[in-house]
């Protein structure tokens, strides 16, 4: 579990699939996920959670977690530090940070805030570099990358076999 001023983060568990559900049922959330379509059922959810662990990959700092408001344990979305899937003929090993809220929870910082845990427990366990990718035309994300003090790449192709927005923050010390 991490804790920030406002915020919880932990593992996801089967109970949490009807939120999950919730979230990514909204075609306004769906748009800028990978499948970009909403998700069709609770079974859809209960699948991705069950498939994190794998997505999350085996690096110490690496998670998917689910967001929860501390003060009242409003669920409020997910967080997620995990490789960045290169595509094709493309030999990249990069980690990402990257984000999806209720829009109940959107304009409140919330995705800063816990962006910017998983970025903190990234440079802790030594990364030299992380990343972000959002769908050139999701400017509310692009905005919550330059809050986190990212630097913006331009429209880049070297991830997810698309073209996307990157943005990469460097470790301070570095």
């Amino acid at each position: 579990m991490i804790e920030t001023e406002r915020l919880t983060l932990r593992h996801f568990t089967p109970d949490d699939a009807d939120f999950l559900y919730d979230v990514f049922r909204r075609p306004e959330v769906a748009r800028w996920s990978g499948e970009g379509e909403p998700m069709a059922d609770r079974d859809a959810a209960l699948r991705h959670i069950a498939g994190q662990p794998k997505r999350a990959g085996d690096h110490p700092a690496a998670g998917i977690f689910h967001v929860s408001v501390t003060a009242t344990g409003t669920p409020a979305g997910l967080v997620l530090f995990a490789p960045l899937p290169s595509s094709e003929g493309v030999g990249r090993d990069d980690m990402e940070v990257g984000w999806h809220f209720h829009p109940d929870a959107w304009g409140h910082g919330y995705a800063t805030e816990a962006a910017q845990a998983l970025v903190d427990r990234g440079f802790a366990a030594g990364l030299a570099e992380i990343y972000a990718v959002t769908h050139p035309d999701n400017v509310a994300s692009q905005a919550v990358c330059r809050r986190l003090g990212m630097t913006d790449l331009g429209l880049r192709s070297e991830w997810y076999d698309v073209e996307l927005r990157a943005f990469r923050l460097d470790h301070p010390g570095e």
